[in-house]
């Protein structure tokens, strides 16, 4: 298993995958997950020859359960060591849910200046900010993350079933298609990482303004989104973020959930891989 140690001590764990001396694709995974919610994409990028990183957050997965540090700029930094660790140069970064915000962070404060990024993706992705404030009256109330908090300390087995079996793959539309081992898989990876990270991480992902972030973003930038997200509602997030992106394209998915990355794979594997080539 392998690790990379931060600045302020924190093992972060990691997989890499492929040939060395490939162009890198590195993901970064939404709460309360692992690297492991990647696995389809990673084993689709490695068979084209790329180079495949992902990483568990920290407190998530198999990471350091330590107990502060669950925040956009901790989150990004722990990233960016990651990425010098590995020299990875000229990579695309790629993040669902909580994770586009960590890509967001992470190529205006280190993976741009450090010229070490070439293009994002902002899956489903919760920048530029969720919560309802005067000056952003279209996001969600405070109390919808209140009652996130309240699940994860109440009984966060419970919450993570709910979640998964619910509204994060749409699960609960009348017409879905069920698919009982990804509700599991889900599960398990959320069961792996620490409680605290996970509640302390509610508030990173719908409290942290990242206007300025994509603002700063000079790369590429592709933002895709399902228009029947539940959990990172589209009006909330990528048809805000799209006019913040000085050279960003945005993607729509009919229908689609915000689990999409499982649940459609082969769409959005293929537009990634349009997008990463173009």
């Amino acid at each position: 298993m392998a690790y990379v140690t931060t600045s302020d001590g924190i093992e972060i764990f990691y997989k890499d995958w492929g040939p060395k001396d490939a162009q890198p694709i590195m993901f970064h995974h939404g709460w309360p997950l692992s690297s492991d919610d990647w696995d389809t994409q990673m084993l689709f990028f490695v068979q084209r020859g790329f180079r495949v990183v992902a990483h568990d957050r920290r407190g998530h997965g198999r990471s350091a359960q330590v107990s502060d540090g669950h925040d956009m700029d901790h989150y990004a930094a722990d990233a960016f060591a990651l990425a010098e660790h590995l020299d990875l140069r000229n990579a695309v970064h790629i993040g669902h849910s909580t994770g586009g915000g960590e890509v967001a962070r992470y190529v205006a404060k280190h993976g741009q200046p450090a010229g070490r990024v070439a293009k994002a993706v902002l899956v489903s992705a919760v920048p530029p900010l969720m919560l309802k404030t005067d000056a952003n009256p279209e996001g969600l109330p405070i109390e919808v993350f209140d009652g996130f908090r309240k699940g994860v300390a109440d009984n966060r087995a419970q919450l993570f079933l709910d979640v998964a079996s619910g509204p994060f793959y749409g699960f609960n539309r009348p017409d879905a298609q069920v698919y009982p081992g990804v509700i599991q898989n889900w599960w398990r990876q959320g069961m792996m990482g620490s409680a605290k990270a996970h509640y302390d991480g509610i508030k990173a992902f719908s409290e942290t303004d990242q206007t300025e972030d994509l603002k700063a973003i000079t790369v590429p930038t592709l933002v895709m989104h399902g228009d029947d997200d539940q959990i990172v509602p589209i009006a909330d997030a990528a048809l805000k973020a799209i006019r913040l992106l000085r050279h960003g394209t945005l993607k729509v998915y009919q229908g689609y959930p915000h689990g999409m990355l499982s649940t459609h794979a082969d769409r959005i594997n293929a537009d990634l891989l349009a997008f990463i080539r173009s």
